[in-house]
C-alpha cells in the first residue's frame, strides 16, 4: 500500500488574497477534494456541501462520527437562502447585524443539502465567515462549503495552519495558510427552527447581543446541558476540544493547593487575579480577560501539548456571562479533578 502524499500548503495574504491561490483551492474543492482554510474563528476543513462523496471525505479524514452535523459556509445571504427551505425575518435581522461574522444560524434545510451534511437532521447550520479568504473561496467555487474545524475529531481546534498540518498531514489535499485566526473560538450557534430561538453553542456573540439585535424584546433561550450522543449542532459532544495531554479542572485555587500530587503539571488560570505559583508548577499561564482567553485558549493548549508536561490543570474562570463560551470549551476539554485518583 502506498504512503499518503503530504498535504500541500499555499500561503495567502489574509487581507489581499492572491487570486491564483484561491483559484487553485477552488479547483481542488470542485474536483471533490478537501481544503483547509482559515475563518476568523478557527481553521475549517472544507468540501463542497452539495457533493455527498466529498463531504464523506471530511468525516473520514477527521475520524468524525457520522451523527455529528456540519456547518455550511456561505459568502452572502443569497447563497444561505439556497441552503434552507425557510428564511424568516429574524434571520434577515441577525444576518444584517452579525454577517459576515461568527454567528451560525440553524434553519430547516433545503433539498440542496444532502443528509451526510446534517447527519440526517431536518435542519442545517449556515454562516457567512468574516475572513475574506473564506468568502472569496466560496464565491470562486460558486457553491457552499461544509467545513468543521480542521483537526482530528474531538481534538483541539486549529488556529494556525501548522496546527492543521500536525493533525491532518496526508489526510487532506491542501491548506491555505493565511496566518493565525483573529477570534480563536468557534462561532455562536443559534437555533432559529424553534420559537423562541435557542442558543446551541455559546461563542463570540453572546445571547445578550443577539437579543439586542432583535430589539431587546425577543427572548433567546439559553443553551441546555447538550452533552449528548445525538447532537443537534456541532460542538455538543461531551468530550470535545481536548488536548492530548491529560487535562483536569478545579474551581478554585484552594482545590488546586489541596492536590500535592500535581507536581510538575502546567497550570492555566483565568481572570485578573492569578494564584501565586509554587515550586511544583512546571508552567503557569494566565489569561486575564474573556477576550484574551478566547483568542489564546487553543494556542496555549497546543503549546502545552508540544511541551508534554505530565498533565494540565485548569483553574476555571468565574461562572459569569462574559466567560460562558470559554467555560463551555473547557468543560468539554477537561475532566473534574475528583476523577483523578490521588497518588501517594
Amino acid at each position: 500500500m502506498s504512503e499518503p502524499r503530504p498535504t500541500r500548503i499555499l500561503a495567502v495574504d489574509a487581507e489581499i488574497p492572491d487570486p491564483a491561490a484561491i483559484d487553485e483551492a477552488a479547483r481542488v474543492l470542485n474536483s471533490g477534494g478537501l481544503v483547509a482554510f482559515a475563518t476568523e474563528t478557527v481553521y475549517g476543513l472544507g468540501a463542497v456541501a452539495t457533493d455527498p462523496e466529498a463531504v464523506a471525505r471530511i468525516f473520514a479524514a477527521k475520524g468524525r462520527p457520522s451523527i455529528n452535523p456540519l456547518i455550511v459556509h456561505v459568502d452572502d445571504v443569497d447563497r444561505a437562502r439556497a441552503c434552507v427551505s425557510e428564511w424568516p425575518a429574524i434571520a434577515d435581522q441577525l444576518a444584517a447585524q452579525f454577517w459576515p461574522g461568527p454567528l451560525t444560524m440553524v434553519l430547516p434545510r433545503s433539498f440542496a443539502i444532502p443528509d451526510v451534511v446534517t447527519a440526517g437532521l431536518p435542519t442545517v447550520g449556515v454562516r457567512c465567515p468574516a475572513l475574506l479568504v473564506a468568502r472569496n473561496l466560496i464565491a470562486r467555487c460558486d457553491r457552499p462549503l461544509a467545513a468543521p474545524s480542521a483537526n482530528r475529531s474531538n481534538r483541539l481546534s486549529p488556529t494556525r495552519a501548522e496546527h492543521v498540518l500536525a493533525d491532518l498531514d496526508g489526510r487532506i489535499d491542501l491548506i491555505l495558510n493565511s496566518g493565525p485566526t483573529s477570534v480563536g473560538l468557534e462561532s455562536t450557534v443559534l437555533d432559529l427552527s424553534t420559537d423562541p430561538p435557542r442558543l446551541l453553542r455559546p461563542g463570540p456573540i453572546d445571547a445578550e447581543r443577539l437579543s439586542e439585535a432583535l430589539g431587546g424584546h425577543a427572548p433567546i433561550l439559553p443553551s441546555t446541558d447538550s452533552s449528548t450522543d445525538r447532537p443537534s449542532s456541532p460542538g455538543q459532544m461531551p468530550v470535545h476540544y481536548a488536548p492530548r495531554t491529560p487535562a483536569y479542572r478545579v474551581d478554585s485555587a484552594e482545590e488546586y493547593r489541596d492536590r500535592p500530587d500535581l507536581a510538575g503539571w502546567a497550570i492555566i488560570q483565568f481572570g485578573p487575579e492569578p494564584i501565586e505559583p509554587d515550586a511544583r508548577t512546571a508552567r503557569q499561564i494566565c489569561l486575564d480577560s474573556p477576550e484574551r482567553a478566547a483568542h489564546r485558549l487553543y494556542d496555549v493548549l497546543h503549546i502545552l501539548d508540544h511541551l508534554q508536561p505530565p498533565g494540565i490543570v485548569v483553574v476555571m474562570p468565574p461562572d459569569r456571562p462574559e466567560w460562558r463560551a470559554v467555560r463551555d470549551r473547557l468543560l468539554r476539554a477537561t475532566r473534574p479533578i475528583a476523577e483523578r485518583p490521588r497518588s501517594s
